[in-house]
């Protein structure tokens, strides 16, 4: 492979991070065995077409995003991130314990608050949280299932461990792009997939339809299921679209749903119909204009109260953004001991409080070599790495977090894994993080296998948000132990696509955009 991986090993920075797919003295590891293989056999020419022809798919497909006020293809790179059996099942069950404790959390903070009372947690921190809602304090939601869906941010450090870099249990996207990676990968490069056991990604749909199913209110005989989207305008709508039509349920608006009588209806061209499921995929200020923004036209009046009054199962359930501030997130050590009882399989990142005296000065001293975020951010919005920071850019975050320590946390520079990614003239290593996906039903928690690999596509970036230029990559779950040694000729490209289920979902979910163009 010297054409494509020439100068990978020469990239400025390479030594000082775990590289996924190579040893430090540069052989394969096992697990990428077969990918090395296939592409061994391909020209940097080859490889660059079928890029192109995923592009095209992609294009074609609508699965773009908005970048800069540009729509684009979601950048999909040809080389899989791979997590051989048993580093999944440390995240797999990692996950897993993370999302039961987040569940058991916000059941309490909306609830008795014993966590407070027993103190683990201050009542101020809580009760100061920008998505902490009153609305909805001192209700059980129907079903008893507050984190339905999750995305809990891993990343890879320089000693190659695992660590949660943040929880997404609020309004977590980007499924999506892990059922179309797969669908694309398996014609990009389908010898890849000749000689290894990849676990699926297609029964997610199934899985989740089946958990917001089974906790819908009491009473529903065969509960109907909405995916409710703010419209055709939103950066993700494709993937509202898509869910919708892979789960066979309706895509709604607000303005298609009805409240009366503490029950939730939607139009149709039949009449009204009896709504069981809201799966929200919009932030919860917009839900209901009687209890949080008043102008908002993209929610549906009367919802929360609905909620409250068991009519209706919103997931995921409303409030559950405390559960998402980055300050609550340094306390999921303590409070996976709290209410389970066990020690946190996967560790968080170092992370340093500003609402402590000590940190705070710790932190003011060495602003030019740590990574700052605000609480309440997402999409890599507001963050601030010191080192790649000016002194203008610095000091002037010095002064927000003289106003406002609880509103920022601050944590070392990790320097996250990286994948050969391809760069025009060869691959060179570029860094990700991974996101997997979990579904609650409430007796027990699925974790996708697998996940979305995002990737800083510029060289030495650690930003991988697609809103701030970030790619992806396919991520392959390998279902046994990895080979030891390198496996033998590709088997033809027909008999490996065959491997990976491509489900014809296209028409399904064009139609429903079709319709919402109309409306």
């Amino acid at each position: 492979m010297p054409e494509l991986f020439g100068p990978y090993f020469q990239a400025p920075g390479h030594a000082r991070a775990f590289d996924e797919m190579f040893e430090p003295d540069a052989g394969v590891r096992a697990a990428y065995g077969q990918v090395a293989a296939a592409l061994g056999g391909l020209s940097l020419a080859d490889v660059a077409a079928r890029a192109d022809s995923m592009a095209r798919t992609f294009l074609d497909r609508g699965v773009t995003f908005d970048f800069a006020g540009e729509e684009r293809p979601f950048p999909l790179d040809i080389v899989p991130r791979i997590i051989a059996a048993d580093e999944w099942d440390v995240l797999e069950r990692g996950v897993a314990q993370r999302v039961r404790t987040l569940d058991a959390f916000l059941a309490d903070v909306y609830g008795a608050m014993g966590v407070v009372a027993d103190g683990v947690i201050p009542r101020g921190l809580v009760t100061s949280s920008a998505h902490f809602h009153r609305a909805v304090h001192g209700f059980e939601p129907a079903g008893g299932v507050r984190v339905h869906v999750s995305g809990i941010d891993v990343v890879r450090d320089a000693a190659g461990t695992f660590r949660v870099l943040e929880d997404n249990v609020r309004v977590p996207s980007g499924v999506s792009y892990v059922l179309e990676n797969r669908r694309a990968m398996a014609k990009g490069l389908p010898e890849a997939f000749g000689h290894q056991l990849v676990r699926p990604v297609e029964e997610y749909p199934r899985r989740l339809l089946a958990a917001l199913r089974k906790t819908a209110p009491s009473g529903a005989q065969d509960p109907t299921v909405v995916v409710l989207t703010p419209g055709v305008f939103n950066s993700a709508y494709f993937e509202h679209a898509l869910l919708a039509a892979l789960m066979g349920v309706e895509l709604v608006e607000g303005r298609d749903l009805i409240c009366r009588a503490n029950r939730v209806y939607m139009r149709t061209t039949g009449g009204e119909r009896r709504v069981d499921v809201v799966y929200k995929r919009i932030d919860d200020e917009f839900l209901d204009p009687l209890h949080f923004r008043s102008d908002s036209m993209l929610g549906c009046p009367g919802l929360v109260n609905a909620a409250r009054a068991g009519g209706v199962t919103i997931a995921n359930a409303v409030g559950n953004g405390v559960a998402d501030d980055k300050l609550v997130y340094t306390y999921l050590p303590d409070l996976i001991r709290y209410y389970l009882g066990e020690e946190p399989i996967i560790a968080n990142v170092d992370t340093f409080r500003l609402e402590d005296r000590a940190s705070f000065e710790h932190v003011m001293d060495r602003l030019d070599e740590l990574v700052v975020k605000p609480v309440d951010g997402s999409g890599g919005k507001g963050l601030v790495i010191g080192p790649d920071a000016s002194r203008a850019e610095l000091e002037a975050l010095r002064a927000r977090l003289v106003a406002d320590p609880r509103g920022w946390i601050a944590q070392p520079v990790v320097q996250l894994s990286t994948v050969p990614t391809l760069n025009g003239a060869g691959f060179g290593p570029r860094h990700v993080d991974l996101r997997p996906f979990a579904v609650n039903d409430g007796d027990d928690v699925w974790v996708l296998p697998g996940g979305l690999t995002r990737v800083a596509l510029k060289e030495g970036s650690l930003i991988v948000n697609s809103s701030q230029g970030g790619g992806s990559k396919d991520t392959w779950v390998l279902a046994g132990a990895a080979p030891a040694t390198a496996p033998g000729p590709s088997r033809p490209a027909r008999a490996a696509t065959e491997r990976v289920s491509v489900w014809p979902v296209e028409s399904t979910w064009r139609g429903q955009q079709a319709r919402a163009a109309q409306q």
